[in-house]
């Protein structure tokens, strides 16, 4: 083992040396005309670094549930995003069209990045991935001591550029810092060919090429901050115009031919920001005291929160710093099965290792969502949280599929509000924290997130509504879950009675379809079809009438598309079929109930079926407690005589 430590502390170290340049200026030319790629702008080198781990297109109009979400349009999956964002892939692909667009040089590589959205949304994190992505990029050149780490071919002078841009294959922009300017004609007697050039990567703890600049004290805003300043210790030395003096350690001195990253941007006074206008525009940066402008190439990123930019945007005088914005919005995801992707992620991450019971996280993420959906005339809040996941509902007595776009059209702007990430993960933390038995299950949950919306900052109308959704909607749609769950297990016991049910139902569905008699199996009587038998089994899904005689003709048609395909027949070959026979067979309250609570005797037959049950719930994920526990609450709250 300590043999291939040192053999991977060894390669590592290889591979550095090998990446690692220093030389004069005209190697460096030699460089760059074998691989012009070298000289990119920040904008085109970030853009590349995104688009490298690979990009998937995918037609909508070939997934079913992607259909449902987005219609016929194309969707871009960025392989450097995955496993880190879910559910906001139209944030994500307007990030990246910013980015193509500034690498092609248009007018949005002078615009300011900037993400708004609620808490928790995930514009910080976007951030971090940016620049982790840069720190683990190949390092750029750059002309050595400069402390702009700029590009060594803004050493051509001005009358030799056309020809060496010739040369090269290259566009050449951008001017010598004053630094390097003063050291070119004092120190190198303007030989910019011996000038030394060295590689430099990038780190956001050192600020190369990485640079952070938090909210500042509105009473002690420094532009320093952002342009370095004049060392005062060397004013007796040099007079006040000499590059000498200058301290070129400001942020946008450090982000350069990288990034400037602005947290809670319009939290700092306006004069603060007036750097911006320069920086993008004219792609120039003022330099301490009484020097020149000094040229800056770099990608600058800001986010904050909605409030504060709605306050910003409405002073008019803040025009010119808007027309440098390219606003990204991220919203809350909306999409139940990618909320529920963020906390596994989340939990993945962490040291927990207790037990989480199936539908834990998501009944979690269920209140997560419909917490940041408008409420909705044309259907109730859980059936818009599923229709928003894709998922084909039918309200009863209707019958066309609900349209996500009068969804949309009729909620406005969604996704702004509402119960934040970092909401519900402390929710799961503390349930995790307080398990007794390594393990969580939906009904421990619920009952945090109750707990924590009652002593949340939220107001009372708020805290009233949200607590509403918890104990109505999500508790519902739980034990609608939990019913589920439960009737499939209880059919692993029942799987004779299913399959009667099921052959005797399709006896008597095409009997009665074609007319015609059917014979007893046992006796040979022939006898009408049992019409009471039929609409006992249609009734389980709400069908009377004509619609339930719509269905058996459905099944029949079915079945006999299956025999002519040679495909297997049983009672789960047509879902909604299987549906009502399993309602069916647990329709018998009591006798469920009586072979799930454990507090009742059970004869051996009740014992070995309940057995059978436990050994179904614990394949699907259940551990002996939670098991338990589900099956008792079932039998309590599920099924009351």
């Amino acid at each position: 083992m300590n043999e291939d430590f040192a053999s991977l502390i060894k390669n590592d170290r290889e591979s550095r040396r090998s990446q690692f340049f220093e030389g004069s200026f005209l190697e460096y030319l030699n460089l760059v005309k074998s691989q012009p790629e070298l000289v990119m702008l920040a904008h085109e080198r970030l853009y590349r670094l995104i688009n490298e781990p690979g990009v998937q297109t995918i037609k909508c109009e070939d997934d079913p549930r992607l259909k449902r979400i987005y219609g016929n349009e194309s969707i871009r999956k960025y392989r450097f995003f995955d496993g880190d964002f879910y559910g906001i892939d139209a944030t994500i692909m307007e990030i990246v069209r910013y980015f193509h667009s500034a690498a092609m040089k248009g007018e949005e590589s002078r615009q300011v990045l900037y993400l708004v959205g609620p808490v928790g949304s995930g514009k910080s994190s976007i951030m971090e991935s940016l620049k982790r992505v840069l720190e683990q990029s190949p390092p750029v050149y750059v002309l050595k001591g400069c402390p702009m780490r700029e590009e060594p071919l803004h050493l051509i002078p001005k009358h030799l550029r056309s020809q060496f841009e010739e040369a090269l294959g290259v566009n050449i922009e951008g001017e010598l810092c004053p630094v390097c300017r003063y050291r070119l004609v004092n120190e190198y007697r303007g030989e910019y060919e011996n000038f030394p050039v060295t590689s430099s990567g990038f780190s956001i703890r050192s600020r190369k090429g990485i640079a952070v600049v938090p909210p500042v004290d509105p009473n002690n805003q420094d532009a320093s901050v952002l342009v370095g300043s004049v060392d005062i210790s060397k004013m007796d030395l040099y007079p006040e115009d000499d590059p000498r003096v200058l301290s070129l350690n400001g942020a946008f001195n450090a982000g350069n031919r990288g990034l400037v990253e602005f947290i809670e941007i319009f939290k700092n006074d306006v004069e603060y920001l007036h750097t911006i206008l320069t920086a993008t525009q004219e792609k120039s940066i003022p330099s301490p005291g009484k020097g020149s402008m000094i040229y800056f190439d770099g990608i600058i990123l800001a986010h904050s929160n909605e409030a504060e930019w709605n306050k910003f945007k409405s002073d008019h005088t803040n025009e010119a710093i808007l027309d440098r914005i390219v606003k990204v919005e991220v919203p809350y995801c909306l999409e139940l099965d990618q909320e529920v992707k963020i906390y596994k992620k989340i939990l993945k991450k962490s040291n927990y290792r207790a037990h989480i019971a199936p539908h834990t996280i998501e009944v979690a993420s269920m209140f997560a969502i419909i917490s940041r959906l408008n409420e909705s005339n044309k259907v109730d809040m859980v059936s818009k949280m599923k229709v928003y996941n894709g998922e084909e509902i039918i309200q009863k007595d209707a019958t066309q599929k609900i349209d996500i776009k009068e969804l949309r059209e009729e909620a406005g702007r969604e996704g702004y509000k509402g119960i934040s990430t970092r909401f519900i993960m402390k929710a799961i933390d503390n349930a995790l924290s307080e398990s007794e038995h390594d393990c969580i299950n939906p009904i421990i949950l619920l009952e945090t997130l109750i707990k924590a919306v009652r002593n949340s900052d939220s107001g009372e109308e708020e805290k009233k509504k949200y607590l509403a959704y918890l104990q109505d909607h999500i508790k519902k749609e739980y034990h609608r879950i939990l019913e589920k769950e439960v009737t499939k297990a209880f059919i692993y016991g029942y799987r004779e009675q299913a399959e009667t049910l099921f052959n005797n139902y399709l006896d008597h569905a095409e009997a009665y379809v074609n007319k015609v008699k059917l014979k007893d199996r046992n006796t040979g009587e022939e006898l009408e079809p049992d019409e009471p038998f039929l609409e006992s089994i249609e009734g389980q899904l709400g069908l009377t009438g004509s619609a339930a005689r719509g269905f058996r003709h459905d099944v029949t048609a079915y079945m006999f598309s299956l025999l002519r395909s040679k495909k297997t027949i049983d009672y789960g070959c047509y879902e909604p079929l299987r549906e009502a026979i399993e309602k069916k067979l647990t329709s018998s309250v009591r006798e469920l109930s009586r072979i799930i609570t454990r507090a009742r005797v059970r004869d051996s037959e009740q014992n070995e079926k309940y057995n059978a049950m436990v050994e179904a719930m614990k394949e699907n994920g259940y551990c002996d407690h939670c098991c338990n526990v589900v099956l008792k609450y079932a039998a309590n709250n599920l099924w009351k005589d």
